[in-house]
């Protein structure tokens, strides 16, 4: 992944979202990473593939929880 510093970002932008359309770029500030830009192919590649995932631990406690307070939810239901 290439990277820009924060400044270069800025003043060579044009360059930067030329280059985020082959591949991610990151953007440093004081050397620690502030952003990665990225193609909009790139970004909805990316939400696609993380739509519809949930953490396996998550979905465990949901339904212990569910099993737990099955009672109270029922009783609001009514």
């Amino acid at each position: 992944m290439k990277s820009f510093s924060a400044s270069d970002a800025k003043n060579r932008f044009g360059q930067l979202i030329d280059m985020a359309q082959a591949e991610p770029v990151r953007v440093q500030r004081q050397g620690r990473d502030v952003a990665i830009v990225l193609s909009p192919e790139e970004f909805r590649r990316m939400a696609d593939a993380a739509r519809g995932k949930v953490n396996p631990a998550v979905e465990r406690l949901h339904a212990e929880s569910a099993r737990r307070w099955a009672s109270v939810y029922e009783a609001l239901a009514k």
